[in-house]
């Protein structure tokens, strides 16, 4: 395949258009290589020179992040933003990035999986950003101690970021927003939800969910947001018969 059909492919997977409209990010493909054809495809959440460095290591000709370089403002080709680029380019290494997108799809995305692991039945649509549900809600298969939750969505086992057992010993409904969503407790606090699941925490959200008996886990930035890359590589591999690779570079953040 080439870098053209790559993105052909993610497009229509992950309805990136759809997103236009609300998503500042540059999703799709932001470095192109030099018309090469791609073999292998190397996955992580951020696009960094360790990513990169680790992608061309692998013999990877496209490297699929969630966290890619360009957010909707111009910038200068400066300081580590210029090494990226060129260590790109060194190695004829495109760079495809998909932000919400991947965070709301119904099947693959971070939130979607994070409610399958965490057994939500029939999720919903759920917190709001820029006028669109990108998490999901519902009820839980089986009602969920705080620290068995903790477990079903430790990436490679890793103890999340903050744990906020301010409710019920078992929680029987969940909402889930990867990432920096720490403000969407206060939907989950106005929808009646047990526990919700996010990536960073607040000092601004704290009270307001110790008042109302909210549980709350602060997964991590990165351990939320490891699950959709995971599945798309998962999906691009099934349905393309590339080789592919995760690249794993948590922050611990």
């Amino acid at each position: 395949m080439n870098s053209a059909t790559l993105d052909s492919f993610f497009r229509s997977l992950l309805h990136i258009e759809d997103f236009s409209s609300i998503d500042p990010s540059l999703n799709g493909l932001q470095v192109d290589n030099d018309g090469a054809q791609i073999d292998k495809l190397a996955f992580a959440v951020d696009v960094s020179l360790e990513t990169i460095a680790r992608a061309a290591s692998a013999k990877a000709g496209l490297l699929f992040v969630h966290h890619g370089l360009f957010w909707g403002t111009p910038l200068r080709i400066t300081g580590n933003l210029r090494s990226r680029i060129k260590a790109l380019m060194d190695n004829n290494l495109a760079l495809y990035a998909v932000h919400l997108p991947l965070d709301q799809h119904p099947q693959l995305g971070n939130n979607a999986v994070l409610a399958k692991l965490l057994g939500i039945v029939d999720p919903e649509p759920f917190g709001a950003y820029h006028g669109r549900k990108i998490g999901y809600k519902g009820k839980l298969q089986n009602p969920l101690s705080i620290d068995e939750a903790v477990k079903r969505i430790a990436f490679m086992g890793k103890p999340p970021l903050g744990v906020y057992a301010f409710g019920k010993e078992k929680s029987e409904t969940c909402a889930v927003v990867s990432g920096g969503a720490a403000e969407q407790a206060r939907d989950a606090l106005e929808e009646g939800i047990d526990l919700y699941v996010t990536g960073e925490t607040s000092h601004s959200v704290y009270n307001d969910a110790l008042e109302g008996q909210l549980n709350m886990i602060a997964g991590g930035h990165y351990a939320t947001e490891v699950w959709g890359v995971r599945a798309i590589m998962e999906r691009a591999a099934n349905l393309s018969g590339l080789n592919v690779e995760f690249i794993d570079v948590p922050t611990g953040l």
